[in-house]
């Protein structure tokens, strides 16, 4: 047998051959079955090891109509929020037992998104997420053949689509009332750019906020997510700020940091400034920044979960919850005090 394999790739019955098991007990093995007793699965794996033996996904894929691939579209990964987003696509993918065909977009326009998802259909991929936070985005999505399983993220109403998307609205009421609570008689936002549907619900969350708490609703100056927008916002009004600003990010959070510095203002003493997003850096700000943490893990799981429930189940899971919200936390360090 030596000699034969040498010759060819080994095949699940070498394995069980080896193993002294039968096939079916090698296709339990490989796919997790809990019905095998621990001293056979340890001589199934031994003869796995042994022979080299690689499990033919494409013979797989023949026998269940399934290639254990998920496509995933997405645009803006070089900034953090649609980055950990995918991040956390991919993780929970993998663990669920799943491979992760990515299209990264530049630029996003119907024909973009059509031919990414021909893309993808051609690589025979049981599902898509579409990480669709502009509103082109989602309006593409919401275009897309219904017969195939589609889970929209951060996507705004996107059509008979499930959608998954952390409470951008809750995210910034939570950081306007914090500075609120803090005795500054109202907010300044620094918002995201206006295609963006993560800026469009921070900023109804901002100004909902002092809507309801009777403050003055400033005029609302707007970035594009990058350090050097929040520089260029802040510099309008670095000589006399306002007490407190809620910027919609925290890359651009940085830049009205760096402003406010230049101008002889004091964060917190002389402005408070609360930032969202809670990227890996901004504990490191000087001072470390208030924000609004997303959980991108929870995304991914419950994208990866209701993308499941469409591919077994079909129409019965249409019938499931068409938006799942994930809830943002406010983390409070030192960029923000009372006012004295």
């Amino acid at each position: 047998m030596a000699t034969e394999l040498t010759q060819r790739s080994p095949v699940m019955a070498d394995v069980a051959r080896v193993a002294g098991v039968s096939h079916q007990t090698v296709s339990r093995v490989l796919n997790d079955h809990p019905n095998v007793r621990a001293t056979t699965r340890e001589r199934v794996l031994a003869a796995i090891e042994q022979l080299g033996y690689r499990r033919n996904l494409s013979a797989r894929a023949l026998v269940t109509r399934r290639t254990n691939t998920l496509g995933v579209v997405a645009s803006g990964t070089t900034l953090y929020g649609p980055a950990s987003t995918l991040f956390g696509i991919e993780q929970a993918a993998r663990a669920a037992g799943y491979f992760v065909s990515i299209v990264s977009l530049e630029r996003i326009t119907r024909e973009s998104v059509d031919e990414a998802f021909t893309y993808l259909l051609e690589q025979a991929v049981d599902g898509m997420i579409v990480i669709a936070p502009q509103r082109s985005t989602a309006a593409a999505v919401a275009a897309l053949p219904v017969e195939v399983p589609i889970v929209a993220v951060q996507g705004g109403e996107a059509g008979a689509r499930p959608v998954v998307a952390v409470d951008q609205v809750d995210g910034a009421a939570q950081a306007t009332q914090h500075l609120l609570d803090l005795g500054h008689h109202t907010v300044q936002h620094i918002a995201g750019p206006v295609d963006w549907l993560e800026a469009d619900g921070r900023l109804h969350g901002w100004r909902a906020t002092l809507e309801r708490a009777g403050a003055p609703v400033p005029e609302v100056i707007r970035g594009d997510w990058s350090p050097r927008s929040g520089y260029e916002a802040a510099r309008r009004f670095a000589a006399d700020p306002p007490s407190a600003i809620f910027v919609a990010n925290d890359q651009m959070a940085l830049g009205v940091l760096r402003a406010l510095h230049e101008a002889g203002q004091r964060v917190p003493e002389d402005v408070s400034v609360v930032g969202f997003d809670d990227m890996p850096e901004a504990e490191f700000f000087t001072p470390p920044l208030t924000t609004v943490r997303q959980d991108f893990t929870a995304v991914g799981r419950a994208s990866i979960d209701l993308l499941l429930g469409l591919i077994d189940h079909g129409a019965a899971a249409a019938e499931a919850p068409a938006r799942h919200t994930v809830a943002p936390n406010l983390i409070v360090r030192h960029s923000t005090t009372r006012r004295t």
